[in-house]
């Protein structure tokens, strides 16, 4: 259970606690580690080839993403290895219809490359999915970029998750994905 102070602790170690504005340059070397990964392995539609604390309105997206929505960081041995941003529906900015029901939106998980394979990813899921258990919510929603072969969109199935329905932003094909959670 997470009380707020002494965060959840989950496989290999990994302690989930509350995020902070002070977490923001970690977020941010976890994002544009993500970028760089991506690029390395030639997908470079999911989130472009500039890094993500130099995109413009990176930073303060990041920066809002800890301040003003309910962030939770993963940790192994204290250092943040893993984030998750959760807020009560989907970005404004994009296509998504409401769920027409109370829910928690998954607005960013990321975790930090070096570490991938150790379930932080998926502990930050669980997380989410008891935090919204603990808010009396029994959706959980994320959308996710469905190209290349389709595999964020499989790694949220493997989740719990279920398609619900795909959107267009411009060029980006995204899914919406749920999971009951109540």
């Amino acid at each position: 259970m997470n009380d707020g102070t002494r965060g959840t602790h989950g496989a290999h170690g990994i302690r989930i606690r509350p995020g902070r504005l002070a977490d923001a340059p970690a977020v941010l070397a976890m994002l544009d580690s993500a970028v760089a990964w991506m690029n390395a392995r030639g997908n470079t539609e999911q989130w472009g080839t500039t890094p993500y604390s130099q995109k413009p309105g990176g930073v303060a997206r990041v920066e809002r993403y800890l301040t003003e929505n309910a962030p939770h960081i993963a940790e192994l041995d204290g250092t943040p290895v893993g984030a998750l941003v959760l807020d009560t529906g989907p970005s404004p900015q994009l296509p998504i219809a409401p769920a027409g029901e109370p829910e928690r939106y998954v607005r960013l998980l990321v975790t930090d490359r070096p570490h991938a394979g150790l379930g932080i990813g998926a502990a930050l899921l669980a997380h989410a999915a008891e935090e919204a258990r603990r808010a009396g919510v029994d959706l959980l929603r994320v959308d996710c970029w469905a190209g290349g072969g389709g595999e964020l969109v499989a790694y949220y199935e493997r989740n719990g998750f279920t398609r619900t329905g795909g959107f267009l932003s411009g060029a980006w094909p995204g899914q919406v994905l749920a999971r009951r959670v109540g």
